[in-house]
């Protein structure tokens, strides 16, 4: 029986963990930036902007979820981005991914939000089809776009013409 709870500045740790066992399963563990203290404050700090989930199995961390919140101007009010999601290998279509999800899902009613979205990579057929099972769909006429590093400080120090 898997159990979630709202992390605490003590997972940190795990935490990082976690986002570093993702991107080796993206292979792209050479873009890992984070620290412990980039996620302690982003987390936990004075203007936190993002919260995570751990799953447990009998007291041991096997998974987590990393949400932010965003804003639709369709519906007018919040919604949550689920940035990160992650299940150790041998937990994998065991139901810890369903109950980081149930506990996200729960957040957003709670919250009076209009959405849960995230991303998937087009490869991750595994991920597709156990999101898909839940009820989520593909949003056919988005293509997601990111600006970073050096392209964001150019575009910061740009005029408009």
């Amino acid at each position: 029986m898997y159990t979630t709870r709202r992390s605490t500045p003590a997972d940190i740790p795990l935490i990082l963990h976690f986002v570093r066992e993702l991107a080796r399963y993206e292979s792209v563990e050479n873009h890992v930036m984070a620290t412990e203290q980039d996620l302690e404050e982003a987390l936990f700090g004075d203007n936190a902007i993002a919260g995570a989930l751990l799953c447990e199995l009998e007291g041991q961390a096997v998974g987590f979820g990393l949400y932010v919140y965003n804003f639709s101007t369709w519906t007018g009010k919040r919604g949550i981005f689920l940035e990160s999601l992650y299940v150790d290998a041998e937990q994998r279509g065991k139901g810890a991914g369903k109950a980081i999800l149930q506990q996200i899902a729960e957040l957003a009613i709670a919250q009076d939000c209009a959405r849960l979205e995230w991303s998937v990579l087009d490869w991750n057929e595994s991920s597709i089809k156990f999101l898909e099972s839940m009820g989520a769909r593909a949003l056919p006429d988005l293509v997601g776009y990111r600006i970073t590093g050096d392209a964001i400080r150019a575009l910061a120090e740009s005029k408009a013409s």
